[in-house]
């Protein structure tokens, strides 16, 4: 049993870890929404609208987990976190984006309230992707004895609850600091979108062992062999991430 809260453990610290890294381009948005505001107006805007964000993420939250285990929806999400990883992949390896001067134009001339709607909106539309990813982690996880919630295990909702909450957190208190890393190390935004899309993976092999697919043996997503391919590929990306050239010539080029 003990193993079982092991794993819910590693489990959580990757969830609070990728909400951490998806957090700091939340918080840029969020900022530069907020910018044309008097400054006393800035900070209770962001504050106003994350816990409007809150509200809305718990509602996503309940509502994907009630149909989280219908084969139809994993492969949804499966294909959406795919999508969400490799765009954001070969969009930075190809193109190029002006996110924050895109959302400046559009908040110019917007009050108070406004502002605070668009600021809820905003991280409700980033936390889709770290709420599915989320609920893939958790749906790999061993059941526990807890009774079920909106359809999930327990244990593996409180995790998914704790994650969204980790990342609320980390954007009102940390956000400072992973905009700062990632100016350091800016292939740390890559890797984790390189990681959503690992995770997307994740939830395809579920889906493909779905009793309604049969594609897979329905065993196979919380077998030992495919739980060390899937942290042992996740540590290899991130480890990718944190030692990338890109890193290197960044912090030679700030000294």
């Amino acid at each position: 049993m003990g193993s079982i809260w092991i794993e819910y453990g590693w489990a959580l610290l990757i969830l609070i870890g990728l909400e951490g890294l998806l957090s700091a381009d939340n918080a840029l948005v969020l900022a530069v929404i907020a910018k044309h505001l008097p400054d006393d107006q800035k900070k209770r805007a962001i504050n106003y609208g994350i816990i409007i964000a809150f509200i809305f993420r718990f509602g996503a939250l309940f509502a994907i987990s009630f149909i989280a285990n219908v084969w139809w929806v994993q492969a949804v999400g499966a294909a959406y976190l795919l999508y969400l990883g490799l765009k954001h992949i070969l969009k930075d390896k190809f193109g190029k984006k002006d996110v924050n001067q895109h959302e400046e134009e559009k908040s110019a001339g917007k009050g108070f309230w406004p502002t605070v709607g668009k600021i809820a909106l905003a991280d409700l539309a980033f936390a889709i992707d770290s709420i599915l990813a989320a609920v893939a982690i958790a749906l790999g996880l061993p059941d526990s004895k807890f009774r079920e919630i909106g359809g999930m295990d327990g244990a593996q909702f409180l995790v998914v609850v704790l994650g969204g909450i980790a990342g609320l957190i980390l954007i009102k208190f940390a956000a400072t600091w992973f905009v700062k890393l990632l100016e350091k190390r800016p292939a740390l935004e890559t890797t984790a979108y390189a990681i959503v899309a690992w995770v997307g993976v994740k939830l395809a092999v579920i889906t493909l062992a779905h009793k309604d697919i049969g594609v897979l043996d329905p065993h196979f997503p919380h077998s030992a062999l495919w739980t060390l391919i899937f942290y042992g590929v996740l540590v290899a990306i991130a480890l990718i991430g944190w030692f990338s050239p890109r890193n290197k010539r960044s912090n030679s080029s700030v000294t």
